[in-house]
């Protein structure tokens, strides 16, 4: 889960300086020796050219600086490769050893088909990003479809991973079948649930740059509420199309997941709790509020990326926290 954290937040980084699409190709194995001559970084260069990042965006734009751009995109998918490697190379061998339960035999295939779909799922999203559009006069970026596709991918495998991680090294606790209990397991599900659908949004605002539409807080410009919210039609388009809807949908999602997580702190005040289920529900609500914190800091600062990288960061580490409470609850009975 550590190796998917890391993609994720590379990724996010690599989606940030726009470095994307600098790697016009995929090749499994080919590509994992990067260029080394002049000659080679000036054919890569030549293959990026011919594509409309580079007719539209960055036709001014030098071998030098192409070649960050590359490292960056080269990086993450070498990190992808090593995630593959990390899930499939220890499995085969556990499984070889017979080391394996027959419940953990079909978790293990589930996990290592999803860092493979992940992989083709990454290619899918670059390719839209590097076909022509003649009709549209906007910068070429992905689709933010794919891209929430990507990130969702990428959270579910880390989410996974994480909890048969949690399921596996932590020791039980025997808590007592109280009807608060239970409301505390069924409100702590729940709020996992907004922290995740909250961080897939956030693919939605990095895909459509919504995060420098309206860069004030708390309003939005002069209002509350902007005139363009609802200026697609039909009106379902908005949720997913318009950059000022995208972005009031992830504030608004946002402001629900601290204020859910607070609400959760809160009740849980009124009930006995071990040692460590209590640390996880008062680590929950820190790491809320910071994650506010950032994204506050980020949007009135027009994203830089270190910040932005951070914020990015900070969604990981609110949804590992608010798993790391469910697996603390898990053993509640139903």
């Amino acid at each position: 889960s550590g190796a998917v954290a890391g993609a994720v937040v590379l990724g996010g980084v690599t989606r940030l300086t726009e470095s994307g699409l600098s790697m016009v190709d995929w090749h499994l194995v080919k590509e994992m020796k990067p260029p080394r001559t002049q000659q080679e970084w000036e054919a890569e260069f030549q293959k990026y050219q011919q594509f409309p990042e580079f007719k539209i965006l960055n036709h001014d734009m030098t071998l030098t600086e192409f070649k960050f751009i590359w490292y960056m995109e080269y990086s993450h998918r070498m990190w992808g490769r090593v995630v593959g490697l990390a899930y499939i190379l220890p499995a085969a061998y556990f499984w070889r050893k017979g080391w394996l339960s027959r419940p953990m035999k079909g978790c293990v295939l589930a996990l290592c088909g999803l860092v493979c779909f992940q992989g083709l799922l990454g290619w899918y999203m670059v390719k839209s990003g590097l076909e022509e559009k003649p009709d549209s006069y906007d910068i070429p970026r992905v689709s933010q479809y794919r891209l929430a596709a990507h990130l969702g991918s990428a959270l579910v495998l880390y989410s996974a991973s994480l909890w048969t991680g949690l399921s596996l090294l932590l020791p039980r606790h025997e808590l007592p079948a109280t009807r608060q209990l239970l409301r505390l397991r069924q409100f702590a599900h729940g709020t996992t649930a907004l922290i995740f659908l909250t961080a897939l949004s956030g693919a939605f605002v990095a895909g459509l740059d919504a995060g420098l539409v309206y860069n004030s807080f708390p309003k939005m410009g002069e209002r509350w509420i902007p005139d363009d919210l609802l200026a697609f039609s039909p009106v379902l388009r908005n949720i997913f199309e318009n950059p000022t809807t995208v972005q009031f949908d992830h504030r608004i999602l946002g402001i629900a997941s601290v204020t859910a997580v607070t609400a959760l702190y809160l009740f849980s005040r009124k009930i006995p709790l071990p040692r460590r289920t209590r640390m996880a529900v008062t680590s929950l609500l820190a790491v809320a509020c910071m994650q506010v914190g950032l994204g506050i800091s980020t949007l009135l600062m027009y994203v830089p990326t270190p910040l932005a990288a951070t914020h990015q960061s900070g969604s990981l580490a609110l949804l590992s926290v608010a798993l790391w409470l469910m697996s603390e609850l898990r053993h509640v009975p139903k």
